[in-house]
């Protein structure tokens, strides 16, 4: 195991448990949810019809719940992922999720904003793997958007 890769194991493992401070609070337009909808295709009214959508069980647009998934590591300002820089990182790769859930729909116009909260780290010969949970809150919803254990990749 390299000095480095050492060294920010130790630093990740010592933020295991640690709820991450939250992102700034963003907002989802339907400009967002549409260009989600032309990127994976899914045009479904509940996503891209407002008109209709009035009618349906959300009473306006919502977005895909892989939208809100996508980018709850993203979002800008504070701490939301949890994860401290750490030295020596050659990059990061998405390795895949764990337990992912949508609780609560996302309006047209909601200001999400996410934490993390670190559940593991493990050595993976000259990458350490992480397992970051991530809650996206809905300003005003008792309820969360997401909650979902993102699996990462370091690769030192």
């Amino acid at each position: 195991m390299s000095e480095a890769l050492e060294k920010a194991r130790q630093a990740l493992e010592a933020r295991i448990g640690e709820r991450s401070e939250p992102t700034d609070w963003f907002e989802i337009t339907q400009e967002r949810i549409d260009k989600f909808a032309d990127a994976t295709l899914d045009h479904q009214w509940i996503h891209t019809d407002p008109d209709r959508a009035k009618d349906g069980p959300f009473g306006t647009t919502i977005a895909h719940g892989q939208l809100t998934m996508s980018i709850m590591s993203f979002l800008p300002g504070g701490g939301g992922t949890g994860l401290p820089a750490v030295e020596g990182v050659k990059m990061g790769i998405n390795y895949g999720w764990n337990k992912v859930r949508f609780p609560a729909p996302v309006p047209v116009g909601a200001q999400v904003r996410t934490s993390g909260m670190l559940k593991s780290v493990e050595a993976k010969g000259p990458m350490l793997e992480i397992v970051n949970e991530l809650t996206m809150e809905i300003k005003g919803s008792e309820k969360p958007a997401c909650v979902a254990e993102s699996v990462l990749r370091l690769v030192f």
